[in-house]
């Protein structure tokens, strides 16, 4: 996990955690969710990550991780296929809180996340209460952090991936599966990052 404060956290409202992740449908790549407690005041403009252009988020990754409580949490496609997709998410959300209740040195007093599920009974580590939010990345600013800081932590890996991996475009495309990404697998083949068990890359390797 990783996850940073401000030097100055005294303008933090009501220990409420956002949490949301990117992620779950690419074929290749970890799932990331990312945990946030505002600052007072926040940064202006928060949104669903899906909703703003590429320069508006990656500035408002920049300020949200300069003036807020956050931190990430990763899980990699090798777990993604040892638990599933849904069980990984679930503990990359237990990671990104955890995390950022250790970096404030607090518990947050609720939190807040994306969708119709929590971690709740669902991942053992997970101890804090929570409330699932269908369309919270809009509704809620706090979700909405959350979700700008785990699609741009995402998008870095994934730059990262495709400097390793030139043919499948993931600099272009994420992991996910484009035409050009599903031709690169058929002349290719899966690399360590691609996700075995998502029928396209299984029918791949079966080839």
């Amino acid at each position: 996990m990783t996850y940073g404060t401000p030097e100055n956290a005294n303008g933090f409202k009501p220990c409420v955690f956002g949490v949301d992740e990117a992620g779950r449908g690419p074929l290749a790549g970890p799932v990331v969710a990312a945990a946030v407690v505002l600052c007072d005041p926040c940064p202006q403009g928060l949104d669903d990550s899906k909703k703003l252009t590429a320069a508006r988020r990656a500035k408002l990754d920049l300020e949200i991780r300069q003036c807020c409580g956050w931190a990430v949490g990763v899980v990699e496609a090798e777990e993604i296929d040892r638990i599933n997709i849904f069980a990984a998410t679930m503990l990359a959300m237990t990671r990104a809180v955890a995390g950022l209740a250790q970096a404030l040195g607090e518990a947050p007093d609720n939190v807040l996340i994306d969708g119709n599920a929590t971690p709740h009974g669902r991942v053992a580590e997970w101890c804090w209460p929570a409330r699932a939010i269908i369309g919270g990345d809009a509704l809620e600013p706090a979700i909405s952090a959350a979700s700008i800081v785990a699609k741009e932590w995402r998008d870095r890996i994934m730059l990262e991936a495709a400097r390793a991996h030139p043919h499948y475009g993931w600099d272009r495309n994420k992991g996910y599966g484009t035409r050009e990404h599903m031709e690169a697998l058929r002349m290719h083949g899966p690399t360590p990052l691609h996700r075995k068990t998502f029928a396209p890359v299984s029918q791949m390797s079966l080839v």
